[in-house]
This record gives structure tokens, sequence and C-alpha cells, in this order.
């Protein structure tokens, strides 16, 4: 019995929220509507029956004060005589009224007695203070009172005599009571009031029949929107929902869901490229780890077959183990530092002067040069906040791929320093075979070999790049590449300066 009470007055349902509160809210309006309009229905039939009342005592006798006995005011309706002439007779007019005579003191008199209502009776204070309060009022002052019977009376008050309030007074300081029953007055309000609960009602029933429909399209974009996030998976996070439905509220939530998609589409293309090269990584790394373990096996088998006994086999063999272990070594450091390089580390930065870097390097790339030509073109000094030693790893990366990919007797490199853009430029240039154009999207990736556009004089592990670039990138700077086959490559490194 609750539940459908609970839900009529609760409803979950977004169309059934906003139809159920705005009939509140109409049927309050109207409420308080028919309120005020009751109020001042009432004030005005109130205030236009109070005039009437005083245009009746405008028309009683000025000398009624004077003619307080019963049988003045208590006549029967006018009799004719046989010369057609009625008997003097003016209270007639005031049946169904009370009327009463109120003096100087506050003593009350009944004048009608019998043949009307009972007229109520105020205190004398009350009656003292109506008879001060007659010069003060524009509009006919009225009371609501109950007689002695229970019957309510609308009653005005007049002083007796003529001419203005003050001089009436004086000359007769008496004033008269006339009251009408208000029940008929009661009567015209209720009707009013009944009138009008009637046509809300109506008004509020055809509002319903209306304003489902029209709550029924208005919500016809949320409903598709609805239906839209049914329909959502990872599937078809490419589809979009259209975001000019007319509606401000609902567009803004199309733009919402469209970024959320677009959100979502990018984390799940984000996580199977990640998959993607993890799968890369570890194809890559076991290779690379697979050639020096398997030549170390080959090595140790041969050992063990007997070329332990002879001391050329042995040391041969030992040589090659040692190189081998070695490439592993270098392989696992390297992979060991790109994690941590992954991991956002903490750089210990200190102020750098690059150009002083480049020259204390000079010897180092020299002899790492062997017979190649190397140029240097250091225009001005270049400092910043650099961890040093991982700049010089930047350095020598690039500078060693420089030197395994040109020839030892006519390899030129060129390494220069110069500023763009609050910026430090450090480029280095050969003249190698050059990368071809499907190779320069990835030659950055770990493992990459471009081996069918450049040749390799020494082994590698393809992780060089890589690291050179995380490094670069752990100092708010970026590298790029310019190559083409036959003309060589130049890597040039943007790092901020001061």
């Amino acid at each position: 019995m609750i539940k459908p009470f609970k839900k009529l007055l609760f409803p979950r349902s977004l169309r059934y929220q906003l139809l159920t509160r705005t009939l509140f809210i109409l049927a309050f309006i109207l409420l308080v509507i028919g309120l005020v309009q009751y109020w001042v229905m009432k004030g005005f039939l109130y205030q236009n029956e109070a005039e009437t009342l005083n245009a009746k005592l405008m028309s009683l006798p000025r000398d009624i004060a004077l003619n307080t006995d019963s049988g003045y005011f208590n006549r029967k309706p006018d009799i004719h005589t046989d010369d057609n002439q009625p008997t003097e007779n003016h209270f007639f007019f005031l049946q169904d009224m009370s009327l009463a005579l109120v003096d100087k003191d506050g003593n009350y008199t009944d004048l009608l007695g019998s043949t009307s209502m009972k007229a109520p009776k105020l205190s004398k204070n009350e009656y003292k203070s109506i008879s001060e309060d007659f010069s003060k009022h524009q509009k006919v002052p009225y009371q609501i009172v109950k007689n002695s019977k229970g019957v309510e009376q609308l009653i005005v008050f007049k002083p007796t005599g003529g001419g203005k309030p003050d001089e009436i007074l004086k000359q007769s300081p008496s004033f008269l009571q006339l009251g009408t029953n208000t029940a008929s007055l009661q009567n015209i309000l209720l009707r009013q009031l009944l009138t009008f609960i009637i046509l809300s009602v109506v008004a509020l029933a055809a509002g319903l029949m209306i304003y489902l429909r029209v709550l029924k399209k208005t919500l016809v974009p949320l409903s598709k929107i609805v239906s839209a996030v049914k329909k959502t998976n990872a599937g078809n996070l490419a589809d979009r929902l259209p975001e000019g439905q007319g509606q401000e509220e609902i567009d803004h939530l199309s733009r919402s869901f469209n970024a959320m998609l677009e959100r979502l589409e990018k984390s799940f293309e984000d996580e199977r490229e990640t998959k993607e090269q993890m799968r890369r990584f570890i194809a890559d790394a076991s290779h690379e780890l697979r050639t020096p373990l398997t030549s170390i096996n080959g090595f140790v088998e041969v050992l063990l077959r007997g070329a332990a006994n002879r001391p050329e086999q042995l040391y041969k063999a030992l040589n090659s183990m040692h190189g081998e272990t070695k490439r592993i070594i270098k392989l696992v450091e390297d992979l060991l530092f790109l994690t941590k390089l992954d991991q956002a580390p903490a750089l210990q930065l200190s102020e750098t002067n690059l150009s002083s870097l480049l020259k204390e390097m000079e010897p180092q790339l020299s002899v790492l040069a062997g017979n190649r030509t190397i140029q240097f073109e250091l225009l001005e000094p270049m400092v910043g906040l650099y961890e040093t030693n991982k700049i010089k790893q930047v350095i020598l990366n690039l500078f060693n791929n420089a030197v395994q990919h040109t020839d030892s007797n006519t390899g030129e490199i060129k390494i220069s320093l110069s500023k763009m853009e609050q910026k430090a430029v450090l480029s280095i240039q050969d003249n190698g075979p050059g990368i071809g154009k499907e190779s320069l999207p990835h030659i950055f990736d770990r493992f990459y070999r471009a081996d069918a556009s450049r040749t390799r004089l020494y082994g590698g592990a393809g992780l060089g790049l890589a690291i050179t670039k995380s490094i670069v990138e752990a100092h708010k700077g970026k590298i790029e590449v310019d190559s083409q086959l036959g003309k060589g490559a130049t890597f040039r490194v943007y790092l901020p300066l001061g």
C-alpha cells in the first residue's frame, strides 16, 4: 500500500518526475491565485455592500434619533387610503436588516425590534472609538460581527442629524448602526471559488494531456543518448552522437559523451599499442639474448668435447664467450636504464655549458672516430640546467651511431651547436648511406634496425637511439632526424636554455 503511493509521489522516471513536479507547481500557483482572488473578491463585495448600506442610512430621516419608540419603526407596509395616498412608512425597505441607535454614552437601542434581525451589540469602548473616527475615513468603514443569535452581519455607522461629521456630532452625538446578513455575500464568494476550482481542475487535466505529448517529444534526444549508451562497446567507440539537437543541455551532454568516447577510444588504442610494443619488445629482447647465449652454449659444447686440452682453442673459445657475455651485460644494462627512464627519474640538474662540454669531449670523440673527419661548429656558449653525464651519453650515442654508419676512411661527421628560440640545438650530421622514408618514423623504437638502408660495421641491440630519446625527453627537450638515402643523416637535439 505504501510502495505505490511512494512511487506516485517520488517516481524514478525523469519524464514523470518532470510531470509531477510541474503539476505540483501549477497546482500551488493556482491555489495561491485562488486564495488571492477570494480575499480580493471578498474585500470588494464587502466594501460594495458597505457603500450600499451607507446609502440607505443616508435616506433615513435626520430626526430619527428623536423617534425611538418602537411603534415608529415597527409599522406595517404602506396602506393606501381612499384618496389613494399611502400612509408614511420610511423603514419598510429595511427588512432583513438590523438597525440600532447608539447615544453619546455608548448606550445601545435596537430600533427594528422583532420585525427584522437582531442588531449586534458592541462594547461601549468600541462605540466610543467608532464615534471618534467618523471624520478620519475616506471609504465607508465597516465591521463583520455576530449578533446574540450567532448571525454574522456586516455593519456600518452614520451620525444622526445633517451636515459635516464634526458638526453632526456637536448637534447630536449619537449615531446609527445598520447591518445586513453576510450569508448572501458568502454564497457569492463560494460560487466564485467553486467556479475557479472547476476551471483549475479542467485546466490541469487539459495541461496534463498536452504536457505529456510535449514532454515525450522534448525527451526524444535524451532517449537517443540512452539508446546510444546501451549500444556502446569496445567495438564501436568510433561512433559519435550528433551534438546539434536543438537543446543546450542535451547538446552539452552529447559533447561530454563524445569526449568520453574519444578518451576511451584513445585509451584502448594506447593499450593495444602498448601491448603490441611489449610483444615486440619481448620478442626482440629474446632474439637479442638468444644469439649470444646460443654462441656461449656452442663454445661450452666445444670445450666439453676436449678443446679445453688444446690451449689455442681454449683461449679462442674463452675470448668469444667473454665478448658475448659483455654483449649480454650491455644489453641488460641498457634495458635497466630504459626502465628507469620510463619511470620519470629525478634528474640531478646542474648548470652546464654545452659548448664547454663538447670541447672537453673532443679528444674522446676523436679516438672513437678513427680516420674519419670531425668538424666542430660551436657558435656561442650555451648554458642550461642539465644532468651532465646523461647529456654526455646522448652525444656519445649519436656520435657512435654516425661512426657505425660511415666509412672508416672517407667518413665525415659534423657536430654543431646553435640557438633557436631559447633552445639549444645540437646537430650531428654524417655522410653515410642515409635512412629510408619508411624507416624514419621507427628509428627511435627499441630494437629497431634499419638494416635495409644502413650497414652496421659493429653489432648492436638497437637501443642506443631509444635511450637517447628518453634522456632528451627527460630534460623537456625533443630529438628529430632528417635523412635521405645516399646523402647521410642529421640528428638534431633541442634542449631548453636557462
